[in-house]
């Protein structure tokens, strides 16, 4: 788009959707994830569950900084 010389703000509505795109899709990926991986871990009793818990809370802290 740059190259084609289109209108700054048309670029910059589409990086907009972009991010919000992958944005959702983050937090779906971190949704499944929370879901399957981190309950499995949790629910073996096993130490890495609280791996899997610091994980997360350090994707999601992550999430909240971009």
């Amino acid at each position: 788009m740059v190259e084609e010389d289109v209108y700054c703000i048309d670029i910059l509505t589409q990086v907009s959707a972009s991010t919000k795109a992958l944005q959702s899709f983050a937090l779906s990926l971190l949704e499944d994830h929370l879901r399957h991986c981190v309950a499995e871990a949790v629910d073996s009793g096993e130490p890495e569950g609280d791996d899997k818990v610091a994980e997360a809370t350090a994707a999601i802290a992550r999430l909240l900084r971009s």
